[in-house]
C-alpha cells in the first residue's frame, strides 16, 4: 500500500526537477547576456562571442560515447552470463561510457588541432 504512495511522486517530483533545471538554465542564460550589455559590446560583438561557443563536433561526441557505451552494455552482459555475476553490467557500462569520454574529447582536441 506505501509503495503506491511513494509511485504517485515520482512523476511529480521529477516534473519538479525537470522545470528546476529548465528554469535555472534560462536564468542564467539572460544573466549572461546582461552582463554582455553592462560591459558595453555591440550587437555585433556578443553574436560573436555566441558563435565562438559553439562546438561543431558534438554529434561526433555524441556518436562516439553512445558506441562505447553499447560495447560497455554488451561486454557486461556477456560477462555476467559467463560468471553469472551483477555486478558486471554497470561496472562495464560506467568504463565503457567512461572510456567513450576520453576517446572523444581526444579526437576532437586533434580535429581542432588540424583545422
Amino acid at each position: 500500500m506505501q509503495e503506491d504512495v511513494v509511485a504517485v511522486f515520482i512523476p511529480i517530483i521529477m516534473t519538479l526537477v525537470v522545470g528546476a533545471v529548465l528554469i535555472f538554465y534560462f536564468y542564467l542564460k539572460s544573466k549572461e547576456k546582461q552582463m554582455l550589455i553592462e560591459k558595453g559590446l555591440s550587437a555585433e560583438e556578443i553574436k560573436k562571442f555566441f558563435e565562438e561557443k559553439r562546438d561543431g563536433l558534438w554529434l561526433m561526441k555524441i556518436g562516439i560515447i553512445s558506441i562505447f557505451f553499447g560495447l560497455g552494455l554488451g561486454i557486461g552482459m556477456m560477462l555476467q552470463d559467463a560468471t553469472t555475476k551483477e555486478y558486471w553490467i554497470p561496472f562495464s557500462l560506467f568504463v565503457g561510457t567512461g572510456i567513450g569520454f576520453v576517446v572523444a574529447n581526444v579526437l576532437s582536441d586533434k580535429m581542432k588541432k588540424n583545422n
